[in-house]
């Protein structure tokens, strides 16, 4: 096996690994290489980089792979999913590789949404999201919400759905290390609400929202205070979940809520675009 076949394999291995345990990377690939380069470069030779500093493959120069790492980690802040790059346009002092194109890729699991109750707001979040793109797992204690039949469209079929022996544990398996996860508490009551809270916030996922009005989840968020929770974590938490679009049916409520998972996942500001013109 030469070496660019073995570079291909750990790439795709690696891949395969960060996808699985919700990690990232940024995969670069030269894709294009004028001819006044003198450098002896491959067009379509890779370089992976992922979050935890380790890289695989090469471009076929330490200097490029070097020069690329830096412009890696400004694209993995940008939230970009992809884009194409001169290395003049951060590289300068590689003069020689001047028109050299490369593209960078983010390579990470897709989104993952947890929903904590299946009632009108829950069912609707769960059938938007997916219809988004999101993973989407489902849960209630109450078997009979989370049937198969309810979700019966070829997009809903995507939606996992779990029925809770107790909200604790199944929480924290559907969160499992938290990457790239988001959390919606859209449950019936103060208890189940606390039970999910609690879980939630020990499992660290990147976003949790809870219902609720604000003196229902200042309750909830009062009574975890006094049980020891760290106020740094509760104030992570997004309660009332949402943004306001003045929401009244489950769906739209269901749109509010997505719209600021999203916002966050993305950086966005949750202002509307138009704000630019008002005085």
């Amino acid at each position: 096996m030469n070496l660019d076949s073995a570079d291909s394999r750990k790439i795709n291995e690696a891949m395969r690994e960060i996808l699985s345990a919700g990690a990232s990377a940024v995969l670069i690939t030269l894709i294009h290489l004028p001819e006044s380069v003198s450098i002896e470069l491959s067009v379509g030779s890779k370089l992976l980089l992922i979050d935890s500093g380790r890289a695989i493959g090469t471009l076929g120069s330490p200097v490029l792979d070097r020069a690329v790492a830096q412009r890696a980690r400004d694209f993995a802040a940008s939230r970009d999913e992809v884009s194409t790059v001169w290395v003049e346009e951060f590289a300068s002092s590689l003069a020689e590789l001047r028109g050299a194109t490369l593209l960078f890729e983010r390579i990470e699991a897709e989104p993952h949404l947890v929903i904590a109750g299946a009632g009108h707001v829950g069912a609707s979040l769960a059938r938007l999201a997916a219809l988004v793109g999101y993973h989407v797992t489902l849960i209630d204690d109450r078997g009979e919400f989370v049937k198969r039949e309810l979700f019966g469209s070829e997009r809903e079929q995507n939606i996992e759905l779990i029925a809770a022996p107790d909200w604790t544990s199944s929480l924290r398996q559907a969160i499992a290390n938290g990457r790239g996860v988001s959390v919606a508490i859209v449950t019936r009551g103060h208890k189940q609400d606390e039970e999910c809270l609690r879980a939630a916030i020990a499992a660290k996922p990147d976003y949790i929202g809870m219902i609720g009005s604000k003196r229902r989840t200042n309750i909830v968020l009062e009574k975890l205070r006094e049980e020891g929770a760290e106020e740094v974590d509760l104030k992570k938490v997004r309660a009332p979940i949402g943004l306001d679009i003045g929401a009244v049916s489950p769906e739209e409520v269901a749109l509010a809520i997505l719209a600021e998972v999203v916002a966050e996942r993305r950086g966005g500001s949750g202002v509307a675009l138009s704000s630019w013109r008002r005085p």
